[in-house]
């Protein structure tokens, strides 16, 4: 069964150009029934000094795939979704290529949803693993 409110689009998604999620290079590629998934490239965008990817870039990644996700799973006529907590533990450093991230509700409740989001190389080896509060908030009125 699927979590989603209606048809996401990815299309619609990948088309913002004037955010970081562009700067970075980060793409939503697939929607399942149950995950959002992604993909981020490792290059000089995203590498810190010391030539791997920078913990705040995993970071970016996996705020922007909860977000991504908790958004396509309410009404955006009545509702929004916003970060209030993030955790990420790096366990392996990537130096090049891509990486890639499947965010998961572990609860989608009425004003909060926890999302886990794990991380992998092109090898499907972990690199990152990421929990995201979002809250839901009622859309601002138009009137």
């Amino acid at each position: 069964m699927s979590i989603w409110f209606g048809e996401p689009s990815l299309e619609w998604a990948n088309s913002r150009d004037d955010t970081m999620i562009r700067a970075i290079g980060i793409e939503m590629t697939e929607v399942t029934d149950g995950s959002l998934k992604g993909r981020m490239p490792v290059d000089h965008r995203t590498r810190q000094p010391g030539g791997v990817l920078h913990g705040g870039a995993s970071v970016a990644f996996a705020e922007t795939l909860a977000s991504w996700g908790a958004s396509f799973t309410v009404d955006p006529a009545t509702n929004y979704c916003v970060g209030m907590e993030i955790n990420a533990n790096h366990v392996r450093p990537v130096a090049d290529g891509w990486v890639y991230g499947e965010a998961k509700p572990l609860t989608r409740g009425r004003t909060t949803q926890v999302w886990e989001i794990m991380i992998t190389d092109a090898a499907g080896k972990l690199v990152c693993v990421s929990r995201c509060t979002m809250a839901v908030l009622a859309k601002p009125s138009e009137y």
